[in-house]
C-alpha cells in the first residue's frame, strides 16, 4: 500500500477537520480507506500463517471508524487523526492493534483500562501465577521493543482482596496492562514494514496469550 498517500490525507484532514470538508473530499477518503482494508487483508493471511491460533480478522472487521464518538467526548474534533485498526480481534479477548497518525504510530496488544470483570480476572490469574507474566514481560525482546508493560496509571496502595505485600503486588497495582511499541513514519514508509509488524506481532504472542486465558478460563 501507499502509506504516503495515507498520512497526506490524514494531515490535511487534521487541518480541515470538518463534515463539509470530509464530504467534499470523501473520495480520496474512501480511495485510502479501501487500500489500508486492502493491506489489513494481506497482514491477516500473514499472521494467520505463523500463529495457529490467530483469529481471523477482515480488514473491514479490522478497521476502527475515523469519526470521534462526540456523544461522550463532545469536546473533540469531528474526525481522528488517525487510521486505527484491531487484528486477531476474537471477541471478549484482547487484539493486536495497529494505529497510524499525523502525530503518533505505534503497535499494541493487551488490555488498556478493562472492564472490571477483566481486570479482576487478570488480577486473578497473577495471583495464581504471576511469575509466569513477569517471566514473558522480563524477556530480553520483550524489553527491547516494549520497555515491559506501557505506562499508565497505577494504584498506589494494594487491589481490593490483595496484601500489600504480595509478591506481585507491583503487577496487580496496574490499571492497564498493555505492550506498546512506538514506531516511526520512516519505519511504516519503508518496504520492511510488513516484516516490522511481524516480528512485533511474535515478540507480543505470549503476554497476549497469558491475558486471554486470565479472561477466558
Amino acid at each position: 500500500m501507499d502509506f504516503k498517500s495515507l498520512f497526506s490525507f490524514l494531515e490535511k484532514l487534521t487541518k480541515n477537520n470538518s463534515k463539509d470538508w470530509m464530504d467534499a473530499h470523501r473520495d480520496e477518503y474512501e480511495k485510502v480507506r479501501d487500500a489500508y482494508i486492502e493491506w489489513l487483508n494481506n497482514m491477516d493471511i500473514k499472521l494467520a500463517e505463523i500463529d495457529e491460533d490467530y483469529y481471523h480478522t477482515t480488514g473491514k472487521k479490522a478497521i476502527n471508524r475515523i469519526n470521534n464518538n462526540l456523544l461522550y467526548h463532545p469536546n473533540k474534533p469531528t474526525y481522528k487523526d488517525h487510521f486505527g485498526a484491531g487484528l486477531d480481534k476474537r471477541p471478549k479477548t484482547s487484539d493486536f492493534y495497529i494505529h497510524l497518525g499525523v502525530n503518533e504510530c505505534f503497535l499494541a496488544g493487551g488490555f488498556y483500562r478493562p472492564k472490571a470483570e477483566f481486570l479482576k480476572s487478570i488480577r486473578d490469574a497473577i495471583d495464581y501465577n504471576g511469575e509466569v507474566l513477569k517471566e514473558i514481560i522480563e524477556q530480553p525482546q520483550f524489553q527491547k521493543l516494549f520497555g515491559g508493560l506501557m505506562e499508565d496509571e497505577k494504584l498506589k496502595t494494594s487491589p481490593k482482596g490483595f496484601s500489600k505485600d504480595h509478591p506481585h503486588i507491583e503487577l496487580l497495582r496496574h490499571k492497564s496492562f498493555a505492550a506498546h511499541r512506538p514506531i516511526s513514519r520512516k519505519q511504516v514508509l519503508s518496504k520492511d514494514f510488513d516484516e516490522l509488524v511481524i516480528e512485533t506481532y511474535q515478540a507480543m504472542l505470549q503476554f497476549r496469550r497469558y491475558l486471554n486465558k486470565a479472561v477466558t478460563v
